[in-house]
């Protein structure tokens, strides 16, 4: 009887080990990707691989998982991921800011408050993207306050929430695809994003999280496999510039 219960104690003690072990690397694993890629535009003082819409679409994603958290209760490791994710990414677009201000010393200052359009998300300082988050979550937390009741909506946020994040991918698979060159960007990322995704959407489908995260998520290791692609097609199709064919 000792040896049984003693047993089933250690097997228990073990699995939950196994759990704060994974709900610890749900809370941080999304922020390690971007790691090597702060690293690599810290070092060559260059930003121009890494697309900051990256950044965008990961603070939007948060945002409203956050809001749809209030609505919703779900995983506390996962609204603490969303959480530490919008500071990696304000720390990201700071370190872009200031590489690029680096580089960029003639052009006119472009303003969070002139909210011109062709210069959404191309600003000239990191306080008018702190202004932009800001306003984000004002705006978002107060309707979120108005309709929290409403399942309609909280389902909506839901969605748009673990939809957003799914695109990720998107706007680095575009700045690869303008650039014809994947050279600037992170592979250590990529191949991170990857192996996180996969074990983020095999997190949801075990621990039962709503049905928009795990759909989005595979969706999301869709795209990390496209961008991969992307790094073996233009290593060996290097892209050739117009005038260095004539």
């Amino acid at each position: 009887m000792p040896i049984t219960y003693n047993y089933f104690g250690a097997m228990a003690v073990i699995e939950s080990s196994i759990k704060w072990i994974a709900s610890g690397a749900m809370v941080i694993g999304g922020v390690v990707p971007y790691v090597p890629q702060y690293r690599a535009i810290k070092k060559s003082e260059n930003s121009d691989g890494f697309s900051t819409y990256v950044c965008l679409v990961l603070l939007i994603a948060n945002q409203l998982r956050i809001f749809f958290w209030f609505g919703r209760r779900f995983e506390l490791p996962l609204l603490l991921q969303s959480i530490v994710m919008i500071f990696t990414m304000m720390a990201m677009l700071n370190l872009c800011v200031n590489v690029q201000s680096m580089h960029d010393l003639t052009s006119r200052r472009r303003a969070f408050i002139d909210f011109d359009h062709r210069y959404f998300w191309k600003w000239t300082r990191f306080s008018d993207y702190v202004q932009a988050v800001l306003m984000f979550t004002a705006i978002g937390g107060y309707v979120t306050y108005l309709f929290n009741d409403s399942v309609i909506y909280v389902e909506t946020i839901g969605f748009l929430a673990v939809f957003t994040e799914a695109m990720l991918g998107l706007p680095q698979f575009y700045k690869n695809y303008e650039n014809k060159s994947t050279v600037g960007m992170s592979l250590q990322m990529v191949l991170m994003w990857t192996s996180g995704d996969v074990f983020k959407s095999t997190y949801f489908i075990i621990n039962a999280a709503p049905v928009q995260f795990w759909i989005c998520g595979i969706l999301q290791v869709c795209l990390d496999v496209a961008i991969l692609i992307q790094v073996w097609y233009y290593a060996k199709y290097p892209h050739i510039p117009r005038k260095a064919a004539l």
